[in-house]
């Protein structure tokens, strides 16, 4: 069951760009883990879901390491801030926000029906590339310290300041959100809350096959489908993060899991 949960959440998080945590998470509370174990735990796993997409993504051979350093540069900071903070902050307001900036995304993508089909590359001065940090590390700082979403951030914030076409967006999410940030905020919240080892094969099986997968999927289908993915799980992740912040949704754990 756990590598059937990780196969379909990280196959439509590769092929969208972000959103694994909004099947993966609640299902392992469904399955008993409190809060702060279940974050640790996807955490980890959601590792793999990088790794099976960067696997697929790197045969390629599309990505410009330089503008993926900065990438990688410009967010790890703010990933680092946030898994520190996480766990002792009641965080209902940030996902009420964060629910509503993400169905925004959404929203924003269905009504510029050209966005980010085509690659057309801007903001590439200096200027351009300052602003671009600052956004950058902003959404480092809500990977590491939000559960669903962000992936999707990055892949919007590439589109639209950028230039990048969602096809490729997509794979500088994966390659450097899904294994160096994710990492980053897997390794730091690893140090601070339980981790369910027991449980990680399943769902890095799971995230390694659907990251391949997905990848794969967004490759062969080009930009439109990746589009569609995206605006449709953005949707579907703003209001999941709403719904919990109101207190809408019910308590998914129906038995706390102790070793």
């Amino acid at each position: 069951m756990l590598f059937i949960i990780s196969l379909i959440a990280n196959g439509l998080s590769a092929l969208a760009g972000g959103g694994s945590g909004l099947l993966q998470l609640p299902a392992l509370l469904f399955l008993g883990l409190s809060f702060s174990v279940a974050l640790a735990t996807h955490k980890v796993a959601s590792v793999a879901l990088g790794v099976g997409a960067s696997f697929r993504h790197l045969r390629e051979k599309g990505l410009d390491w330089r503008f993926a350093l900065f990438i990688l540069a410009a967010g790890l900071p703010g990933v680092l801030l946030g898994a520190q903070v996480i766990l002792g902050v009641d965080d209902n307001a940030a996902q009420m926000a964060l629910g509503i900036l993400t169905t925004g995304l959404g929203v924003y993508s269905m009504r510029s029906p050209q966005l980010g089909m085509q690659e057309n590359s801007k903001h590439r001065s200096t200027l351009g590339y300052a602003i671009g940090s600052i956004g950058l590390f902003g959404i480092g700082a809500l990977n590491g310290s939000i559960t669903s979403g962000t992936g999707l951030f990055v892949t919007l914030w590439l589109i639209v300041w950028f230039g990048l076409s969602y096809q490729g967006a997509v794979a500088y999410t994966l390659v450097l959100v899904g294994v160096f940030w994710n990492g980053a905020g897997a390794l730091s919240l690893a140090l601070q809350a339980e981790v369910r080892w027991d449980w990680l094969a399943p769902l890095i099986l799971g995230a390694l096959a659907g990251g391949y997968l997905g990848a794969h999927w967004s490759i062969a289908k080009g930009s439109a489908m990746v589009k569609r993915a995206f605006e449709v799980l953005t949707i579907l992740v703003g209001f999941s993060l709403m719904f919990k912040a109101a207190g809408w949704l019910p308590d998914l754990r129906l038995v706390e899991v102790t070793n």
